[in-house]
């Protein structure tokens, strides 16, 4: 009993760096491998893009990961406040949001390199940031490290914001339609749940 006693550690009794379990860390080594990719990956779109407006989010989006990445490999590391703190990243696109389905053509996967154009390219950001947003959310969960913890949680949002500016970019130019329900249906899911009434619990 008393030698398993002594392979308990408070976190308090070890060097910064050292202040990470186990699990967390496969976590991390996750999240930082699902951002990599994800750097990577827009190095690889940035040469099919079209639209000027789309390569300067691409780009800002390049630029705002590269600093998360460094300041997460810093905290990783020396398990302490980063050089560098978690920043916020703003969008630049209108929050109006197009509603309703014009007819299209359907589409099929591309079938060669030529083919890829605009709409595919918004298509890869998103797929890229809505997992950059659950591999960070997942690792800010179980993180005992408190500085990691809050870096990673604090990048949450700013991979939700980088998402829906891609989301409101694909909107806007009908690559990404959204389809409302009739207004009865939108009512009665609206209004299907009801305030709790009386005092609530202190």
């Amino acid at each position: 009993m008393q030698n398993q006693e002594q392979n308990l550690h408070d976190s308090s009794q070890m060097p910064d760096w050292q202040g990470h379990g186990g699990h967390e860390l496969f976590d991390a080594e996750e999240a930082l491998s699902t951002l990599t990719g994800g750097m990577e990956q827009y190095l690889l779109f940035e040469q099919h893009i079209q639209d000027p407006e789309l390569k300067t989010m691409l780009e800002q989006h390049k630029a705002f990961l590269t600093q998360t990445y460094n300041t997460i490999v810093e905290t990783l590391q020396t398990g302490q406040k980063p050089t560098v703190d978690t920043q916020v990243y703003n969008m630049t696109q209108s929050n109006n949001v197009t509603y309703g389905l014009q007819p299209s053509q359907p589409t099929t996967p591309a079938q060669s390199v030529n083919e890829i154009n605009d709409q595919c390219v918004s298509g890869y950001m998103m797929s890229v940031l809505k997992a950059g947003a659950t591999t960070f959310t997942t690792t800010a969960l179980e993180t005992t490290n408190p500085v990691l913890r809050r870096v990673f949680a604090d990048s949450v949002p700013n991979m939700v914001e980088m998402a829906y500016e891609v989301f409101l970019y694909q909107n806007k130019n009908q690559y990404y339609q959204v389809p409302q329900l009739k207004q009865a249906d939108m009512q009665a899911i609206i209004n299907g749940f009801a305030p709790i009434q009386g005092n609530m619990p202190h």
